[in-house]
């Protein structure tokens, strides 16, 4: 392979990752959108921001997915957690937003 050959096919390399970079970015919004919809029912029902039992059983299946992937499944739960402690996170602030609105909207808080 030329260097010019050499040249052309690592920028195509990083045209591809660019892209892929840009979809992982996407699709992370997307599943920030849900998550904050999770957030606001969890609030309005009074339910906890975790939810350990799912938690554990979604990185069980997601460790599953990385192995058969052959990705290293300790990055994959690395960044699952910070995912999910980002999410756990919103979704109390989102309780604590709840609350505060829900005492400063209740009748003795007008007297």
């Amino acid at each position: 392979m030329t260097t010019y050959n050499a040249v052309e096919q690592l920028g195509f390399y990083r045209k591809t990752i660019d892209n892929l970079d840009s979809a992982l970015l996407y699709i992370l919004a997307e599943r920030f959108r849900c998550t904050e919809q999770v957030g606001e029912l969890k609030a309005r029902h009074e339910m906890p921001a975790t939810d350990n039992e799912r938690e554990r059983r979604q990185m069980v299946r997601l460790r599953d997915i990385a192995a058969n992937l052959d990705l290293d499944q300790q990055f994959v739960e690395n960044l699952m957690h910070l995912i999910v402690g980002t999410v756990v996170e919103r979704h109390k602030e989102i309780a604590g937003e709840k609350n505060e609105f829900s005492r400063n909207s209740s009748p003795t808080a007008a007297r």
